[in-house]
């Protein structure tokens, strides 16, 4: 039976066309992008492309692209090189945790913490920000589009209504460039987050999008490298990956209708197998490749259980600690019925799924709600 990927959010594979960018870097352009020899120039000519791809795929200028290792690495430099006891910030009820724990650990040092709720759709109320920011207000940090369930917060709104406001603002963006248009002139963001391994790179690669240069202070000290916020000799294999990845999405308008129309297939054929379930955030704007379902009455280990047996891959939205079954955060801040929430599946796809693998996910699935999980 063939295995079947159906967690793109958790990571994408590493797209054919990356690996080719990366393989020679790793044998004959091995050179330290630091050196003014040959070896080093053609290194250093990589980094250059890689960080001009990756500005114009959100449409930022080189300068404003600083390479580092990861989403959570970008995340906690924006909060820990900004932030300083008595300054206040604001952070949405759905943060992925490389934003959340960060600010709760900074909470601990004298930095104010509001956090902002979500509704039902789980989608941030701009007014409700607004009305949360003080004179003391540093930092206010939304995330474009939600891990779990793929709602696209409408950031682009908020900054217009803070435009007046002392206040700087980042999106962490990793589920979001890639996979929808994202642009930082629109979006009117100082900070924007970037994670390589959701866009088809490699693991341990990121990006972060700074509009004015000086703002944060660097983590770390060295050989100052990219301007010296992030030391360290660059990763020239996996910039070199991540800046074909970034050209992947020259095709974004196309393969973003595909994937929309994989899953209106996967949603339809999934009420003709009839089990009862719910598509959280349905009638939010929503990633094209995103669809979190809660199945009512299930819990979602036995419903992953199945999908182990049947080769399937996806993420659950509920956890089970012993005997405690609990909906994830983001489900508990949208308020989600536990009845759906601890029955939830995050089913995610992308460029390599075909509608073929489609109809062969439902087809494991009918038999998996009426033969493996049969009440």
């Amino acid at each position: 039976m063939k295995p079947l990927y159906f967690d793109y959010n958790a990571t994408t594979p590493v797209h054919e066309d990356v690996v080719q960018a990366m393989l020679p870097f790793f044998t004959d352009q091995f050179g330290n992008p630091g050196c003014g020899h040959m070896h080093g120039l053609e290194a250093r000519r990589a980094v250059d492309q890689a960080r001009q791809s990756l500005a114009g795929l959100i449409n930022a200028q080189a300068d404003q692209i600083y390479f580092t290792s990861c989403a959570t690495e970008s995340n906690n430099l924006v909060l820990s090189g900004l932030l300083e006891s008595g300054d206040e910030m604001i952070i949405s009820a759905i943060e992925h945790p490389s934003i959340l724990q960060p600010a709760l650990e900074l909470a601990k040092k004298g930095i104010v913490l509001k956090i902002a709720p979500v509704n039902k759709k789980g989608l941030i109320d701009p007014d409700q920000i607004l009305g949360l920011i003080t004179d003391k207000t540093r930092l206010v940090s939304i995330m474009l589009a939600n891990n779990e369930v793929g709602t696209i917060q409408p950031v682009a709104e908020i900054t217009s209504k803070l435009k007046s406001k002392n206040v700087l603002i980042h999106t962490d963006a990793a589920q979001a460039v890639g996979k929808i248009k994202v642009d930082v002139v629109q979006l009117g963001v100082d900070f924007l987050t970037i994670a390589g391994h959701k866009m088809y790179a490699p693991k341990g690669v990121g990006a972060l999008f700074m509009r004015e240069p000086g703002l944060l202070k660097p983590l770390l000290y060295g050989g100052g490298q990219e301007n010296a916020l992030r030391p360290g000799t660059e990763n020239i294999p996996y910039l070199a990956g991540l800046g074909r990845a970034a050209r992947l999405a020259e095709d974004l308008d196309q393969e973003g209708a595909r994937q929309l129309t994989l899953g209106k297939t996967f949603i339809t054929g999934l009420a003709r197998i009839n089990p009862e379930f719910v598509l959280h955030a349905q009638n939010a704007s929503r990633l094209p490749n995103t669809m979190s379902v809660g199945f009512g009455n299930y819990l979602a280990g036995d419903i992953l259980s199945g999908m182990i047996t049947c080769n399937l891959s996806a993420s659950a939205g509920a956890a089970c600690h012993g005997n405690t079954q609990k909906m994830s955060s983001v489900l508990e801040a949208m308020g989600v019925d536990p009845y759906y929430g601890l029955g939830t599946i995050r089913f995610s796809w992308g460029r390599m799924t075909s509608e073929k693998d489609i109809d062969e996910l439902l087809n494991r699935l009918e038999y998996i709600f009426k033969t493996f999980l049969q009440k």
